[in-house]
């Protein structure tokens, strides 16, 4: 096994800001995969100072002055981060000799199948030195992935004047990595940036080099098969290898979430199960077509594809399924991991109201500057300083950040929905409007509930590190999906990862099917859709909630085909899933006779 095959069948995926900007740090080096999130650098600035003084590290601060500071505060603070997982993987191989709690902690989190645990055992007769060459030849660091939202590319200015394009935020991110020495993997997220797409060919370690190797690789994060299909070619053409597409339920998943048209999880994962090859082979075509052109080296054979998926998963039995049945390389454990310390960085505050969460607590909100839904927490601190402003008559945020500046209404430069200067321009025109009281009370909280999540998502890793807050504020947003309402238990790592591979139990709440709690979660959301539909709704707008409706009722046929599998392989009675599933097809149904209706 080479330093770079993956040995787990999880990863963590990007949660918020700050929750995973140290995870590698703390999981790589048990060979456990996560994504860093490259939205906010200087708040990746102030944790390259708290590492280098914890771990004795020289720490050159990179001023705001200098024209290219993003990029280069984002290439020193994963260079640090690589630095540092490269040193505690070598002292786990190490602690063969000297301690073997580490090393044992690593073979101990493994699949209980996996080849590696096997031939150690095989090896517990060898001597120390034929065990460290074992080690170095068979255990393997986790990926250290970075995460870019594609939209969040807004144009920076330096001495009041706007700077090129390579300067924008995601562009800069974007350098910043592909300037590091990570050896890992790029997740794109939040839609298509055909910009920011064309500009990943300006940099070398996403090629193949002469042993056709590729340092840096692609991560699509998408919602079905078309979209894969369609963005794979689109990069193929510039000579660019998607080495993963990553599925990603809409709606029931942390963070933004972006509906899709009523494709579900599963219907999803069949079409890329049963268009895997075809997949790779249209795409492979067009890549050795362009990196010909480009006189760049190409194999003969395509590189790797592995398909992931992540959104919802609970239980060991629902992991295994998803591995065998769709026959993915990697499943996505994401909130969960909010309960366990030991891989997420959360401030004990923000802990405690996550452990006795419930179902409404964990809520599909419109706090996002970015006009997207985003899945929040009731009661969460940046909510409250946000009501806070609101009754001291200051509506909105300082802005000391702007990723999210992403409005122009009322400036020539991008300014965020969430920041007190745009929330007074726009409260001054509703003013102007004379509304009735209803309908001015309606528009009011629409305007001013929009929250400064790019600093609320941050703010952990201050507080947890008791680092100072000054700038920021305490205030504390976060976003887990719907899943986390049934976890309620701080967890080890240890406990976590024997929770995915069926070795432990953390869940003390009764637990809803990951795809039966899809399909509901998405009936919810198109009963709310339904009721805001005015005699003014488009016919387009209709067009696109009859198909919502469509897709639902063809994902409900789709599992009740699979229910005989699905309740065996999930260990769920039949005739209680049966009687789930069509409790979902009946309310689809009055839905659809509602909208008839209207």
């Amino acid at each position: 096994m080479s330093s770079y095959q993956i040995p787990h069948t999880f990863h963590i995926p990007v949660m918020g800001i700050a929750y995973t900007l140290d995870t590698p740090i703390k999981v790589a080096h048990y060979g456990i995969s996560s994504a860093i999130s490259l939205v906010d650098d200087m708040l990746m600035e102030k944790m390259r100072e708290y590492y280098s003084n914890k771990l004795n590290i020289p720490f050159n601060p990179i001023s705001s002055k200098s024209i290219d500071h993003r990029a280069e505060r984002i290439t020193a603070y994963l260079n640090m981060v690589d630095k540092v997982v490269k040193q505690k993987f070598d002292d786990v191989k190490q602690s063969i000799q000297e301690n073997k709690s580490e090393f044992s902690k690593y073979l101990d989190m493994l699949p209980n199948l996996t080849e590696v645990k096997q031939e150690f055992s095989d090896k517990l007769s060898s001597n120390v030195q034929d065990l460290k060459n074992w080690a170095n030849d068979n255990l393997s660091i986790g990926s250290i992935d970075v995460n870019i939202m594609t939209k969040l590319d807004k144009t920076n200015f330096h001495d009041g004047d706007a700077l090129p394009q390579e300067y924008n935020d995601a562009h800069a991110a974007l350098r910043g990595f592909a300037n590091s020495t990570l050896r890992s993997s790029v997740v794109l997220s939040a839609g298509m940036n055909p910009r920011l797409y064309s500009y990943l060919e300006e940099f070398d370690d996403f090629y193949p080099d002469a042993n056709g190797d590729m340092k840096k690789k692609i991560i699509l994060k998408v919602s079905d098969y078309r979209s894969a299909l369609l963005q794979g070619k689109i990069f193929a053409k510039k000579g660019l290898w998607v080495s993963e597409y990553r599925i990603e339920s809409g709606l029931n998943c942390g963070g933004h979430a972006f509906a899709s048209d009523g494709q579900l999880m599963g219907p999803v994962l069949e079409a890329f199960k049963n268009n895997r090859a075809k997949l790779i082979e249209e795409t492979f075509e067009l890549y050795q077509s362009a990196l010909k052109q480009k006189e760049r080296f190409c194999t003969t054979e395509p590189p790797v594809v592995r398909i992931t998926a992540q959104g919802g998963v609970g239980s060991a039995q629902e992991h295994q399924f998803l591995l065998d049945h769709y026959q993915l390389d990697s499943v996505g454990w994401g909130s969960p991991f909010l309960l366990c310390p030991e891989a997420s960085t959360i401030d004990e505050d923000t802990l405690h109201k996550l452990q006795v969460a419930d179902e409404k607590d964990i809520y599909l909100s419109n706090i996002s500057p970015l006009g997207v839904p985003f899945n929040s927490l009731k009661g969460n601190t940046k909510d409250l300083e946000k009501a806070q402003y609101i009754q001291m008559g200051r509506p909105g945020s300082p802005c000391v950040r702007k990723h999210a500046s992403v409005n122009r209404e009322f400036t020539d430069h991008e300014i965020c929905t969430a920041s007190r200067a745009y929330q007074r321009l726009k409260l001054k025109e509703l003013e102007e409007k004379n509304l009735p009281p209803e309908e001015h009370r309606k528009a009011f909280d629409q305007i001013v509930e929009k929250s400064c999540i790019c600093v609320g998502l941050g703010t952990p890793a201050l507080i947890s590190n008791n680092l100072d807050t000054k700038t920021e504020g305490p205030g504390v947003s976060v976003c887990p999906g719907p899943n986390l309402a049934y976890f309620t238990e701080k967890v080890s790592l240890k406990k976590m990862v024997d929770h995915i591979y069926g070795r432990a139990q953390v869940l003390k709440k009764k637990r809803p099917n990951l795809f039966l709690k899809e399909l509901n979660i998405y009936t919810d959301y198109l009963k709310e859709k339904l009721s805001e539909v005015k005699e003014s709704t488009s016919p387009r707008e209709i067009k696109t909630l009859t198909n919502l409706q469509k897709n639902l009722m063809g994902s409900v046929e789709y599992y009740n085909e699979m229910k005989e599998q699905l309740s065996k392989s999930l260990e769920i009675p039949k005739k209680q899933f049966a009687d789930e599933l069509n409790n979902i097809k009946n309310r689809l149904s009055g839905l659809f006779v509602e909208m008839k209706k209207g």
